[in-house]
């Protein structure tokens, strides 16, 4: 077994200090878990790895830096309208904060306007915005259907997640098939009229409403 780099010595020294980690890249982090996994980190396949492993990070939580109010106010149009909009079947990736694996799936956006209408392709990347965050299934959809309700303030927003986790495909109890589903309904979506429609819709494969 390979044994741990050297700055391993340095970071335990740092874990006893008032320092924290601050003083050390992300690549030297990586460097140091390569080693403590066994691997030789200065093997030719590896070299490159810890720089890619942070880039490939920084570009999956990206999320934290994107504001998504600034980004739904920017396309909001003033209409006549009153009918429910769906977005639906919106492609999802994210990261599960307990384990940082994967966790994908479709989202499904409704919401019933009170004079205002958003762009619709700032609906998934309002999704992209929360979902590119360590996150749970449960908090992510509440916050899609959080963030719409506070910057358009519509008669209501309804919001489904069905997705798949790896952390319950790979590792723990390893059920391939299994799968989540999460809803948060606000406004007049908690009535089951409004509810009952949006999930119908929402089921129906290949139907866009707008």
């Amino acid at each position: 077994m390979a044994q741990p780099i050297a700055v391993s010595k340095s970071i335990r020294r740092t874990l006893g200090g008032d320092e924290g980690l601050s003083e050390f890249s992300m690549e030297d982090l990586y460097r140091e878990i390569l080693g403590r996994l066994g691997e030789d980190p200065k093997r030719e396949g590896l070299l490159a790895t810890p720089t890619r492993v942070t880039k490939a990070l920084e570009y999956l939580t990206k999320g934290y830096d994107q504001d998504p109010t600034k980004i739904l106010r920017g396309a909001l149009f003033d209409v006549a309208y009153d009918e429910m909009v769906i977005v639906k079947d919106i492609e999802m990736f994210s990261l599960c904060e307990h384990h940082m694996l994967p966790f994908f799936g479709r989202v499904h956006v409704a919401y019933i306007p009170k004079g205002k209408v958003i762009g619709l392709s700032k609906i998934p990347r309002l999704v992209e915005v929360f979902a590119r965050r360590l996150q749970v299934q449960e908090r992510l959809t509440r916050q899609i259907a959080d963030a719409i309700q506070h910057a358009i303030e519509p008669q209501g927003v309804g919001v489904v997640i069905e997705a798949r986790h790896l952390c319950m495909m790979m590792r723990g109890i390893e059920k391939q098939n299994s799968s989540t589903v999460t809803s948060a309904m606000v406004g007049c979506f908690r009535q089951k009229e409004t509810r009952s429609e949006f999930l119908s819709l929402a089921r129906q494969p290949g139907t866009t409403v707008l």
